[in-house]
C-alpha cells in the first residue's frame, strides 16, 4: 500500500496508490506499507533512490542500517507495535531521507504512524519538509512509548499490590493463587514490553546520533533544535524503561519468594502428617504380625490399648513440633 503526502498551497494532499510519477516526485512523504514490487519500482523511478528490501531491512549490522548514498540517508531501526491488541512485537522500519522527500518502508503499523497521519491532515506545517516529517514522526513515536511505559508501570503496580495484599490477607488458597498467577503474567508482559520499548529507543538513539552527525546537510536549520529535544526525551525514556525493568525483576523475585513460602508451608504440612503417622503405622505393623505368642491379642484390653497407643504416638510428634515452633 502506497500513501503519499504532498503540500500544495498550504494544504495537505493525501493520495493512495501510485498515481502519476510527477505526483510521487512532488510528495514530501511517501509511506510504503507492505509495498508491492510495482510500488517500489514507481517510487524508485520517481525519486531515483533504491528502496531496501525486507531482507536488507532485517540485517542487524550498523553499516546496513545507517548509511548514506550521495545526498540520501537510509535509516533503519526496530519499532514496537501492537501493544493495544496484546499481539505486540518489533518490526523494522526504514526511513529514506532525501533533500525533497521522505520515504518510510514498513510491514507493520505502529499506532504512532496512524496518529501522525491524522495530525498531518489537521496541521499541514508538520509536512513542510521531509526532515521535519521524520523528526515530528519520531516525536510521535517517543510520545507513544512514554504512554506505553506509563501504562505498563501502572499495571505492574496494581498487580503487585494485589499479590502482596493476597499474601497478607487470610483468604482462600484459590483466590491467592489466582492473584499470584495474574501478577506473574503481568510482570512477564511488562518485561516483554519494556524490553521491546528499550530496543525501539536504542534504535532511535542510533538514528539521531547518525542524523546529528549529518545534520549540516540532512536537517534544515529550523529543525535542528528538534534533534536536541528528541535526544533528551529518548534518554529520559531509556532511564525510565530501565527503572521499570529493574522494578519488574525485583517484584518477580518477591512474588516467586511468596510462592516458595506457600509451597514450603504445604510441604511442611505433608511432612508433619507423614512423621505423625509413622509411629501408629509401626504399632499397627507390629500387631499385624502373625506370631503365635502375642499375649495382648487374647486380652480384652489389647484392642483399646493398641488404639490409645497409636493415637498417643501420633499426638506426641505434633506436640513436639508445636513446642519447637515448627507449626
Amino acid at each position: 500500500m502506497l500513501t503519499s503526502y504532498t503540500l500544495a498551497e498550504g494544504r495537505i494532499v493525501v493520495r493512495d496508490g501510485i498515481g502519476a510519477e510527477d505526483d510521487l516526485a512532488r510528495a514530501v512523504w511517501i509511506d510504503l506499507l507492505n509495498p508491492t514490487a510495482e510500488e517500489e519500482r514507481a517510487v524508485q523511478a520517481a525519486l531515483r533512490v533504491e528502496i531496501p528490501t525486507r531482507e536488507e531491512m532485517e540485517e542487524i549490522e550498523s553499516s546496513s542500517r545507517l548509511y548514506r548514498e550521495d545526498d540520501t540517508l537510509f535509516l533503519t531501526a526496530n519499532f514496537l507495535y501492537g501493544v493495544e491488541g496484546g499481539e505486540y512485537g518489533s518490526t523494522a522500519i526504514t526511513f529514506v531521507l532525501g533533500a525533497q522527500s521522505l520515504v518510510t518502508v514498513r510491514y507493520q503499523t505502529p499506532k504512532a504512524f496512524s496518529v501522525f497521519s491524522v495530525r498531518c491532515q489537521k496541521n499541514p506545517a508538520l509536512v513542510a519538509t521531509p526532515d521535519g516529517v521524520m523528526l515530528h514522526l519520531f516525536e510521535q513515536i517517543v510520545d507513544r512509548l512514554a504512554d506505553i511505559l506509563e501504562r505498563v508501570g501502572s499495571d505492574m503496580d496494581r498487580a503487585s499490590s494485589a499479590a502482596f495484599r493476597s499474601a497478607r490477607a487470610d483468604i482462600k488458597a484459590n483466590k491467592r493463587d489466582a492473584d499470584l498467577r495474574g501478577t506473574l503474567i503481568t510482570l512477564g508482559q511488562v518485561g516483554e514490553v519494556t524490553t521491546r520499548a528499550s530496543e525501539t529507543l536504542l534504535g532511535l538513539t542510533r538514528i539521531l546520533t547518525f542524523v546529528g552527525a549529518e545534520k549540516a546537510t540532512a536537517v534544515r536549520k529550523e529543525n535542528q533544535v528538534l534533534i536536541k529535544t528528541l535526544v533528551r526525551d529518548v534518554r529520559s525514556l531509556v532511564d525510565h524503561a530501565g527503572f521499570l525493568n529493574n522494578k519488574a525483576n525485583f517484584l518477580l523475585d518477591a512474588v516467586l519468594g511468596i510462592i516458595n513460602v506457600e509451597q514450603t508451608n504445604i510441604i511442611k504440612t505433608f511432612t508433619v502428617v507423614s512423621v505423625a503417622l509413622m509411629p501408629p503405622t509401626l504399632i499397627a505393623s507390629i500387631y499385624g504380625m502373625n506370631f503365635q505368642f502375642m499375649p495382648e491379642l487374647s486380652s480384652p484390653w489389647g484392642y483399646p490399648a493398641a488404639l490409645l497407643l497409636m493415637v498417643g504416638s501420633a499426638l506426641l510428634p505434633i506436640y513436639y513440633f508445636r513446642r519447637k515452633g515448627w507449626l
